[in-house]
């Protein structure tokens, strides 16, 4: 990609969101940014994951996605969903099991749980689609986005 073009994309702002996931077996979070509601009725929400992530094949096999609202004072959450250590992630959080059986984190603005309707490969990640089927508010703060993150974000995993 040109130099011009990732700076020039690399000034688009996007939220910060914890995405968790899960299957029979495992459950996961990671951090997503290219995220997007894409219908009001029914409310469908996509998120653009790149296959060599753990949630990629989880939301594949397990059918549905999580999605969480930061607040913009919780950069605690970058590094903890950020790292490996799946049972690291979600020690000393405050968590429930959702509809879809995703980790619903209980310390954060809102969230979103999708169930998978249908997802494309149109290039380098994944567009995943999900239906909302449930959503809750826990907080009314400033969200978290791209202006107060220290990093740019630009699809290469």
């Amino acid at each position: 990609m040109k130099e011009e073009w990732k700076k020039a994309l690399g000034k688009l702002t996007y939220g910060i969101y914890v995405l968790t996931s899960k299957t029979d077996e495992a459950i996961n979070g990671m951090i997503a940014s290219w995220v997007c509601q894409i219908s009001y009725e029914p409310p469908l929400i996509m998120v653009a994951v790149h296959p060599n992530r753990f949630s990629h094949q989880l939301i594949e096999q397990g059918g549905g996605f999580a999605l969480h609202v930061l607040a913009s004072t919780q950069t605690n959450l970058l590094s903890r969903f950020k790292g490996s250590d799946l049972k690291a992630k979600f020690s000393s959080l405050n968590w429930t099991t959702g509809k879809t059986g995703c980790p619903i984190l209980k310390e954060c603005l809102a969230y979103l749980e999708c169930e998978l309707k249908t997802h494309y490969r149109p290039g380098n990640h994944t567009l995943f689609i999900g239906e909302v089927i449930a959503a809750g508010v826990f907080a009314d703060e400033k969200p978290f986005t791209t202006m107060e993150y220290n990093g740019v974000y630009l699809g290469i995993a």
